[in-house]
């Protein structure tokens, strides 16, 4: 299901759909057709290909006369997933040949394990053909720490942020993109202070967290004002779930003594599958189980 921060990194291109060809020149410096307009057309790609094979977002690059000169399939990718090497031919293929003009995929990766393998070529066959992705991520993707320039390419700023946030510079990083913010609505500088947030690693959050207070502290507000509303919130989730987990922790603890008294003899399966149970109701149930188990699959029933 997609997530708040795919849907407001799709939103970002659909809303400003000239990021994309933008970004094929500055980051990939590639040579593009000559253009005039650059047009979001999703809807008639959902008429061309079934449910299954529905890329994110579909733009198309025309010139002066109307003519498309190049289509650019957008995918936002968070996690590795086998099935778009399959797919992403399937989109390029289906946009050609509706169109008639050259196609890409273009991914947007900010995780570099995620985007290191949406970049691999796409074989089609015996290697006599491939598809090659472009991917928007750490690699390609640079630093953005200076204020002036993330004020002017906002976008990139943010992009950058979710790509590097937890590395050597990720807080100088973090913090132009979130100085940038102030161009947007509340809205949308919303989504994407969550999603700059929430790339983020622990480390690093509470070295913002700490930078936001320090700033309030002492009266230079260079940070949104829901900033420090949503890592309150961020905070409570996160004891919420603190809590949860050690619920689950002690169930589970608790399981494998007993288990281990009544001398049933467990596999690496068995207890992979014990640590990976997240139902508290599954784990009573298992415990109740130990009584009378003679072994792993009584218990675990």
């Amino acid at each position: 299901m997609p997530t708040l921060e795919h849907n407001g990194l799709v939103d970002m291109f659909r809303e400003k759909p000239s990021l994309a060809p933008h970004f094929l020149a500055l980051l990939f410096h590639l040579d593009l057709p000559p253009y005039a307009t650059v047009a979001v057309v999703e809807a008639s790609l959902d008429q061309l290909i079934p449910v299954e094979f529905r890329a994110d977002l579909v733009l198309e690059l025309r010139d002066g006369g109307g003519a498309v000169v190049l289509s650019i399939v957008l995918e936002v990718q968070r996690d590795i997933d086998r099935r778009k090497g399959y797919s992403w031919p399937v989109y390029v293929a289906v946009v050609r040949a509706q169109k008639e003009c050259q196609s890409i995929v273009l991914v947007v990766a900010p995780d570099a394990e995620v985007a290191a393998w949406a970049a691999q070529k796409i074989d089609l066959g015996l290697g006599l053909g491939t598809v090659q992705p472009l991917v928007l991520g750490p690699a390609i993707v640079p630093e953005v720490m200076d204020q002036d320039e993330a004020e002017k390419e906002t976008e990139l700023a943010i992009l950058s942020a979710a790509a590097h946030g937890n590395g050597r510079n990720g807080l100088a990083v973090v913090q132009a993109a979130l100085g940038a913010l102030g161009r947007f609505d509340h809205e949308h500088a919303a989504v994407y202070f969550q999603i700059v947030y929430n790339a983020l690693r622990d480390p690093m959050r509470r070295a913002l967290e700490a930078l936001i207070m320090e700033r309030q502290t002492e009266g230079k507000a260079t940070f949104p004002a829901f900033a420090q509303q949503l890592i309150e919130r961020g905070r409570s989730e996160g004891i919420r779930e603190g809590f949860r987990e050690g619920e689950l922790n002690g169930k589970r603890d608790t399981l494998l003594r007993l288990v281990a008294r009544a001398g049933i003899a467990l596999t690496d399966d068995d207890r992979a599958r014990i640590e990976a149970c997240t139902d508290p109701a599954t784990l009573d149930r298992w415990v109740d189980n130990v009584l009378g188990a003679k072994k792993a699959s009584d218990v675990l029933s």
